[in-house]
């Protein structure tokens, strides 16, 4: 399999191979499914994962402050996240966005019984207002029958993607290598990408952490630890899914 990192320079894209980068992500994820008792890891278990790609200059720039370095990707998983970053792009320069404007919930008469899709519809409005960001944490096996695990940008995904599937039931929400942090427990491909709403701490201590970047609060999602200020953390029993975890960060009108 070939693999590559991007760069993109007006419309013209260039691929080139590159050596991955070690992160703290996978390794996070295993000790947070150690706390729900599922699994029994060794410390030997800790992963190397690869960062995200580069697809524009200026992209690249802001990648770097985050902290990001390169990473081996395949071509799906190029052009999952350079979806994923055009929508970002375009949704940061929507400057007439506003809270109080009207906005229009895929969830909309949708009969939902599973406990899952009606977290989900229950934080739509907030979260495509900006009233607040929902990250989800979600564990399960996807179409290959591969174990997967990651943190998603709830408020994100919806600028980003039609969810009326997903309520429908038509499509089934999963991580991916273009969301907060992803890990693929079959393959051990490890991502992780700053968001719109959050930028990925990756050097404390204790693990992994989120920054909100309006209010620079930081959501810390260590079962063990309270979530953080303005923070809560909601275990949802789900038929749908082996494991999912809801945090919600409410934002306070300045």
């Amino acid at each position: 399999m070939h693999f590559y990192i991007a760069s993109l320079k007006v419309k013209t894209m260039i691929f080139r191979p590159v050596l991955g980068s070690a992160h703290v992500c996978d390794s996070f994820l295993v000790s947070h499914i150690k706390v729900e008792g599922k699994y029994n890891f060794s410390s030997r278990m800790r992963m190397q994962a690869q960062l995200l790609g580069l697809w524009s200059r200026e992209l690249a720039r802001k990648l770097v402050e985050h902290g990001h370095k390169g990473t081996v990707l395949s071509r799906e998983e190029f052009e999952e996240r350079k979806a994923a970053a055009e929508g970002a792009e375009t949704e940061q320069s929507n400057t007439f966005y506003s809270r109080s404007r009207p906005v229009t919930l895929a969830s909309t008469g949708k009969e939902l019984k599973d406990n899952f899709l009606k977290a989900l519809a229950e934080r739509e409005e907030a979260n495509r207002s900006g009233k607040s960001t929902s990250v989800i944490f979600i564990r399960d096996s996807n179409t290959l029958g591969q174990e997967v695990s990651g943190y998603i940008d709830y408020a994100q995904r919806l600028k980003t993607q039609d969810f009326e599937p997903y309520f429908s039931r038509k499509k089934k929400l999963m991580p991916g290598p273009s969301d907060l942090c992803y890990y693929n427990w079959k393959t051990q491909v490890s991502t992780s990408n700053s968001s719109t709403n959050f930028q990925v701490i990756y050097d404390d201590p204790n693990g992994i952490l989120f920054q909100h970047k309006k209010d620079k609060k930081i959501l810390n999602v260590d079962p063990l630890v309270p979530p953080g200020e303005d923070s809560t953390r909601t275990l949802i029993q789900s038929d749908l899914y082996t494991h999912v975890v809801i945090l919600d960060h409410s934002i306070r009108s300045i």
